[in-house]
């Protein structure tokens, strides 16, 4: 593959790679030590998710900004060092037995990863070409497939043979070799910082905001960004509730017993598909269309959601989740491609500090209601049919926007090659 010809690709890659390996070792692990610890408060589990996502809403005026206006390898650099020197302290809190000192922990560490998603998104646009977006965005998703084929494997052994403390010193070890990873790159200066050159004396709260509302005026001139953008609230909620559904429809539907088996199952399952899915992506929106693969895609993921709802048989239940990680993958293949597409380079930041609030809020009201709602209010079968309706809204609303306006993109891109093509 020509993108693994790129130096600064393949760095970038592994750290990456090894960021994101540590951080769901870490996770899982931390959600085994929560319910097998605290068994009969399964919203203990919940929170530990809400840690995850609550702190976009904190910095999400600031994520964007920052990656536009200062140094983007920096930004990434110090947000691994940063969660590596907060992990020391996190092993502190589990080891004196302090949740709730855990819990802020994690909150923090989660807040200190924001910073880093829209930076390391930056910098790899600028080192690609526009032809890769789709090739790089379906190689993340391969890697995502194999972190869902051994991640919470992983993060089930970890606990098990290690403790929730060597599971931490592996999410640890992790931000320490990604970190170093990416301070060894050499970006050109126009990639780190494609606005020029700034410090961080020189933003203040009024250009910070002023560069705040320039990133939803540029979602708001391209209607087709906007309309793909609407539907991350609803993409939010339903990561929220699939963060900890398949945890919960183990433990406290299928198999009480031996959950801490099946759970990593569940995923392993599911990657098997997510790596076939990632593996046909390319063809598939080929041959139908980025708009086809991501209506179409939506529509089969509602149907199997409900269908998963109401499985008793765990073979069955694995079974689904091959086919619905062979769906899922297109789809997110679509989503990763497209954005940088629509976004130019220098706007990358501020226009992925809006997606974030946005998928962020979804996922904290989602997981806010499981922590009050499960299981007095909610069973396991009705959080399927929460996840389905909110797909069914998603599908329905693509239906109805983006075909139009996806030909109207074309058209407007196919006029202004004619313009600007000599002669």
């Amino acid at each position: 593959m020509e993108l693994f010809r790129n130096s600064l690709f393949v760095r970038m890659f592994l750290a990456t790679f090894a960021s994101q390996l540590g951080t769901m070792v870490g996770n899982m692990a931390f959600a085994f030590y929560l319910i097998d610890r605290f068994s009969s408060q399964p919203a203990y589990a919940t929170v530990a998710e809400l840690m995850y996502s609550l702190p976009t809403l904190a910095v999400f005026l600031f994520i964007g900004v920052l990656a536009d206006r200062l140094d983007r390898k920096r930004i990434a650099v110090y947000s691994d060092w940063i969660r590596a020197g907060l992990s020391v302290v996190l092993l502190l809190a589990v080891h004196e037995d302090w949740i709730f000192a855990a819990f802020a922990l994690l909150f923090l560490r989660s807040a200190v990863s924001k910073f880093f998603a829209p930076a390391e998104m930056s910098l790899l646009q600028g080192i690609m070409k526009p032809e890769q977006y789709v090739q790089a965005s379906s190689l993340n998703m391969s890697i995502a497939g194999i972190f869902m084929l051994f991640g919470m494997s992983m993060g089930s052994a970890a606990y098990y043979y290690l403790g929730i403390e060597g599971a931490i010193m592996i999410d640890m070890a992790s931000f320490i070799v990604s970190g170093i990873l990416l301070a060894a790159c050499r970006f050109p200066q126009h990639v780190r910082q494609p606005n020029g050159k700034a410090s961080l004396k020189d933003l203040g709260m009024k250009s910070i905001l002023a560069d705040f509302g320039s990133g939803f005026k540029y979602i708001v001139r391209s209607r087709l960004l906007l309309a793909i953008i609407l539907g991350f609230f609803f993409f939010g909620i339903v990561n929220g509730v699939f963060s900890i559904l398949p945890l919960f429809t183990m433990k406290y539907k299928l198999s009480p017993e031996h959950y801490q088996v099946y759970t990593p199952l569940v995923m392993v399952f599911l990657g098997i598909g997510y790596l076939i899915g990632s593996a046909i992506s390319t063809l598939v929106i080929k041959k139908a269309g980025k708009v086809g693969v991501l209506i179409t895609g939506l529509f089969l993921i509602g149907f199997l959601t409900i269908a998963l709802g109401s499985f008793a048989h765990i073979q069955v239940y694995l079974g689904m989740m091959v086919l619905l990680g062979i769906i899922l993958a297109p789809i997110n293949v679509v989503l990763g491609g497209w954005m940088p597409e629509l976004v130019e380079p220098q706007s990358m930041g501020r226009v992925s500090s809006w997606i974030e609030p946005l998928g962020t809020t979804g996922q904290a009201i989602a997981l806010g209601f499981l922590a009050i709602a499960f299981p007095k209010i909610v069973s396991v079968a009705g959080l399927y049919w929460i996840l389905a309706i909110c797909i069914f809204i998603v599908s329905v609303y693509y239906l109805i926007v983006l075909p139009s306006l996806n030909r109207k993109h074309q058209h407007e891109l196919q006029h202004k090659l004619q313009t600007e093509m000599p002669g």
